[in-house]
């Protein structure tokens, strides 16, 4: 696989070139491109006559990185993901899609460069402004639970956890980072959030949001909110394992409906 240097990390970057509009997938924290298959989260699977760019972020799957919480703050990520569409896409505009972190990080590289941007397939937003304060407690509590006790002990605190309705019958998967990095990502996590919501409002790109319900992680409100302040969004809402299996050919359509040369 390809590699790409970014301050810090190496990261692992796949490109699947038919032709037609560029499109960057991006992952969730503690996933990476293998992971997001066996979760039925690759909506790229379902893409066909364009140049897709997926790619692990920094410390997770097959991508390097350090046991530096900084590293992992979204705006650094958003930085790590410019860098890469400099490489594979000059000069052009790109759709991006991406899960929960990948959300965050998508955001706030539209804000850097909003014209890089054509369209957005968002899927699961997780907490965001005043909900994430506690979400960044958890994610503290949790960094220091690795730290003591190690990542059998992190996996086992959510092994009897209730899953959201739509997600029923996917595998059990265990995070995709190592033990040595985990606790910097979630403290990278802790530290990070959305753009602000004025910030929001001038991402004038199209954008599908995509989310499921009974999820504290990844909470309708959030969702809501971003539909809210985008000026160009509309949202769809998983009850259903069928629900989630239409979400590729969503993407499929959006990518269809976005390719605009940049600047045009």
């Amino acid at each position: 696989m390809p590699k790409q240097s970014v301050p810090g990390a190496v990261l692992d970057v796949e490109m699947s070139d038919e032709g037609g509009h560029p499109v960057v997938q991006l992952h969730g924290l503690m996933s990476s491109r293998r992971r997001d298959r066996l979760l039925d989260l690759d909506l790229g699977i379902g893409l066909s006559g364009t140049r897709l760019l997926r790619y692990d972020a920094r410390g997770h799957g097959r991508s390097t990185g350090r046991p530096v919480p900084d590293d992992y703050r979204w705006p650094v990520l958003a930085g790590d993901l410019l860098i890469l569409l400099e490489t594979w896409f000059p000069g052009e505009r790109v759709h991006g899609v991406g899960s929960s972190m990948g959300v965050g990080t998508l955001l706030h590289a539209a804000v850097m460069q909003p014209d890089r941007f054509s369209g957005f397939t968002l899927l699961l937003p997780p907490t965001a402004w005043e909900t994430r304060a506690a979400q960044s407690v958890n994610y503290m509590r949790r960094a220091d639970l690795v730290e003591r006790e190690g990542v059998e002990a992190f996996i086992a605190l959510d092994a009897d956890a209730p899953q959201p309705p739509a997600t029923l019958g996917r595998p059990d998967t265990t995070p995709d980072i190592s033990g040595a990095l985990l606790p910097s990502a979630l403290r990278g996590a802790a530290m990070s959030n959305f753009p602000a919501r004025r910030q929001i409002t001038g991402i004038t790109a199209a954008a599908t949001i995509l989310t499921w319900t009974e999820d504290s992680g990844h909470p309708l409100s959030t969702a809501r909110a971003l539909l809210d302040l985008l000026p160009n969004a509309s949202l769809q809402v998983a009850t259903r394992p069928e629900d989630v299996a239409g979400w590729p050919r969503i993407l499929s359509e959006d990518v269809a409906g976005d390719s605009v040369p940049l600047g045009g």
